[in-house]
């Protein structure tokens, strides 16, 4: 038999056209079973949505399986209508029956573009979803954004981890978790990466004390810890991609050796704000 020929460069890539996501700082705020524990009220976080320039590994915290869901109910993209509105069936359809419900933030990275600050308030809608959903569409940002942020692959978390083990909701921890996110879209704003790196340590160290097996569980052999204390020292911050490892985050000015780089998905509107009501 002959080799089969291959066309590059034409139609849908093998993972499918549908936009990625990336979690920084203030990841866990989404869930009300941590934000009703916030005595600032109101926790922020921000997402950024991605262009699917490659196929990101599963399990990895890029909200693959979301966006799988996504694919199979919308599988010609995002449908023309109200951004919330999408969220929320997206929502609904990926969480039907779950006992433990992904948090919304990772419908909304996947439906919004540009980078964007989401803030939770336990007292609207049970905290489910946002109370307030800003879009940074700045294209010095964005581009910034893509030039300074670092993902090293790790690898994927195992099949039996599970990261709600040992909760240690202490409101004090809650509240830098949510002052987490706040920071790190103002260091985007400010396009200042020493600020941005700070908002990732902290997010991570407020991870490390709220739900610990995020970063050490007898399932996971790897020491991420360890591989977290060693970027953080060498670079200005760094933060894992989600629970149990997956990529690591890291914000640098200079190279870093085997990082992969992202691409923000633009708007085509101008920068806006959206009330999420």
């Amino acid at each position: 038999m002959g080799t089969p020929s291959i066309s590059a460069g034409a139609g849908v890539p093998p993972w499918g056209a549908w936009p990625y996501r990336l979690a920084l700082a203030g990841g866990w705020i989404d869930q009300p079973f941590v934000s009703r524990w916030n005595p600032d009220r109101v926790g922020s976080m921000v997402v950024v949505g991605l262009e699917p320039t490659c196929g990101f590994m599963e399990r990895c915290g890029m909200a693959t399986g979301t966006r799988r869901i996504a694919m199979q109910r919308w599988p010609d993209g995002i449908p023309d209508r109200p951004r919330l509105e999408v969220v929320r069936e997206l929502y609904a359809a990926e969480n039907e029956g779950r006992a433990d419900p992904s948090g919304s933030q990772d419908m909304i990275g996947l439906v919004y573009p540009g980078i964007n600050r989401l803030d939770y308030d336990a007292a609207h809608e049970g905290g489910v979803f946002p109370v307030h959903i800003e879009t940074l569409n700045d294209p010095r940002c964005e581009e910034w954004l893509e030039q300074v942020v670092n993902l090293v692959p790790l690898g994927p978390r195992p099949p039996s981890y599970h990261p709600l083990g040992i909760q240690r909701l202490e409101p004090a921890w809650v509240a830098r978790l949510g002052r987490s996110g706040a920071a790190c879209f103002e260091a985007i704003r400010r396009r200042d990466i020493g600020a941005l790196g700070a908002s990732l340590n902290e997010c991570m160290e407020c991870w490390g004390q709220l739900l610990p097996y995020t970063l050490r569980h007898p399932s996971i052999q790897t020491d991420l810890v360890g591989i977290w204390m060693y970027y953080r020292a060498r670079y200005p911050g760094a933060m894992f991609s989600g629970c149990g490892g997956g990529y690591l985050i890291v914000v640098s000015e200079r190279p870093v050796p085997g990082a992969l780089r992202i691409t923000v998905r633009r708007a085509t509107a101008q920068a806006h704000n959206a009330r999420a009501m």
